[in-house]
């Protein structure tokens, strides 16, 4: 449905590349991730290796995601490397791509920053052998054989809306500050929210949505630009951590704090600090730990055959328990929580 199909695509791939590829996803060139595995636990795959590929390195996130997958791979016996762009293009991500596949890995955990842009580069990887496991932001189903889903996409943009209809009081403009404009999981959150906000919140009005880029001095940037331009803005859903933090710190010492309401997805370790000074009330979040665990346990399942990917496989994933494969090979992590001044302090990610 988006071109050509994976049969397809893969038949040309196969020509270009037949070498060896693997999994998991998170990080940089030379990057701040993995220490390349652990000792694993009894019965483990010692070969497996995993390539992490996040949106892009030094992304206080994705760093909780890699350090949730290198737990797993400690667990079962298999090795980490987090590696990829500093900055979340559509394309950055391709060379880190084909370097795993040439590496020989057997699996590849990415966050993907486009739907389609990397999808040939994942196919020639997959006509290799490795594995393809998206997490946090998808690809195009045809493109990966499992995507890690962190909750749905109407459960996530749900509770951003009702967080920030309560914040102030159901009417009023607002204002949405996303990741890139190219981002898969933060524009479908996007449309399902303009969809409730004209269903259920008709006082509401949604006067703009710009991009941060997942850098924190872009994201610092639009929030100014977006006070200046719009002075009865009201509030602002920031459904990226980069961009929620950036936020944050920008209202903290201006003459909006306390004024302009501020929410959307972050983790507790960068918002506490807001939310006990009153810049921010509550924010939402999983835990990308968890999220980056679960990813590296369905890579194993599936490099070592334990799994094909097909709707209804189930696998073990350590702690979590066990999970299930949805349909378009979907398995899902949970539901988001919310995070306010009665409950941040027990938390440490």
């Amino acid at each position: 449905m988006f071109g050509l199909q994976r049969k397809g695509r893969m038949a040309l791939a196969a020509v270009a590349l037949t070498v060896g590829v693997t999994l998991v996803a998170t990080g940089c060139a030379g990057g701040n991730g993995g220490d390349g595995g652990g000792d694993g636990g009894d019965g483990g795959d010692a070969e497996l290796s995993i390539t992490m590929l996040p949106k892009n390195l030094g992304n206080p996130y994705f760093d909780t995601s890699t350090s949730g997958a290198q737990e797993a791979a400690d667990e079962f016996g298999g090795t980490l490397e987090e590696v990829g762009p500093t900055e979340a293009s559509p394309t950055s991500q391709v060379s880190y791509i084909q370097t795993a596949a040439q590496q020989g890995v057997g699996a590849l955990v990415v966050s993907a920053n486009d739907p389609e842009a990397i999808c040939d580069a994942l196919d020639e990887a997959s006509s290799a052998g490795v594995k393809i496991v998206t997490f946090d932001s998808d690809t195009n189903p045809d493109c990966r054989d499992l995507f890690i889903n962190q909750a749905t996409a109407e459960g996530i943009a749900k509770v951003q809306v009702d967080l920030i209809a309560e914040q102030i009081g159901d009417a009023g403009q607002i204002a949405v500050l996303s990741a890139s404009a190219n981002a898969t999981n933060q524009n479908a959150w996007i449309e399902t929210m303009k969809e409730l906000l004209a269903a259920d919140h008709p006082d509401i009005e949604l006067v703009e949505v710009v991009y941060g880029d997942d850098d924190d001095q872009t994201s610092f940037d639009k929030t100014a630009a977006l006070l200046q331009t719009y002075p009865e803005l009201k509030g602002i859903i920031s459904p990226t951590t980069v961009g929620i933090a950036a936020a944050a710190r920008y209202l903290s010492t201006s003459e909006y704090k306390g004024k302009v309401a501020l929410t959307g997805l972050g983790t507790p370790n960068q918002m506490r600090e807001y939310v006990e000074d009153g810049t921010v009330t509550a924010f939402a979040l999983w835990n990308p730990a968890d999220l980056g665990y679960l990813a590296a346990f369905a890579a194993q399942a599936l490099a070592t055959g334990e799994i094909a990917g097909e709707e209804g496989d189930s696998f073990e994933a350590g702690k979590l328990g066990s999970y299930e494969v949805g349909a378009d090979g979907v398995v899902l992590l949970g539901e988001p929580y919310v995070f306010d001044a009665d409950n941040i302090g027990d938390f440490d990610f």
